[in-house]
């Protein structure tokens, strides 16, 4: 009987990794050398209860522009940032309004203008002083997922991606495997 043991549980681990594969969406194939290889995990876009598959980098719609732009997927920051320039505040009936362009490698938006929904102080940790950034809200697209989200304006335009993706916009709608990069379709 204990013998056999081991046996059972290469069984057992087998037909789970075959449910969990046929739930997920992630076929084998053959190689050449007759060996099999997960040739589909790009298919797994959600998981069984309905959430987004996220990787560390993903496309992402900005449904005002348009357009789609890079973004890196931040477990460790809370909010999502996206990068701006010409910012300028102003009042408008007694609520803050902000214009600016999202700039990146170059290339600039059109103007946008929408209300502060609330201001932040950021701090940096290669710096010791805080920074003062308006939170807006925009609407936005990553796969099949239409959502709105916060965020906060700061030039980016220096780094690699114009959008960082924090905890308060994939909280609730979507798990992060950070071995994985654009498993979203980009959005055109």
């Amino acid at each position: 009987m204990k013998a056999s043991r081991p046996f059972m549980f290469l069984a057992i681990a087998g037909v789970l990794t075959a449910c969990i594969n046929i739930q997920t969406g992630v076929h084998s194939e053959p190689k050449a050398s007759g060996k099999s290889e997960s040739t589909h995990e790009v298919d797994m876009l959600k998981t069984p209860d309905g959430k987004l598959v996220l990787g560390a980098k993903e496309w992402v719609h900005i449904a005002g522009l348009g357009e789609s732009y890079k973004a890196r997927v931040d477990t460790g920051a809370t909010t999502s940032s996206i990068s701006a320039i010409d910012i300028e505040t102003f009042d408008k009936d007694g609520q803050d309004f902000v214009r600016f362009r999202i700039a990146h490698e170059g290339e600039k938006s059109p103007v946008l203008t929408l209300p502060v929904r609330r201001w932040v102080r950021i701090k940096q940790s290669i710096q010791d002083s805080y920074q003062r950034r308006a939170v807006v809200q925009g609407d936005i697209q990553i796969g099949d997922l239409k959502t709105k989200t916060e965020f906060t304006l700061a030039d980016r335009s220096h780094l690699t991606f114009p959008v960082l993706l924090g905890r308060s916009f994939f909280r609730d709608v979507a798990v992060v495997d950070v071995s994985k990069k654009y498993v979203q379709k980009k959005v055109k």
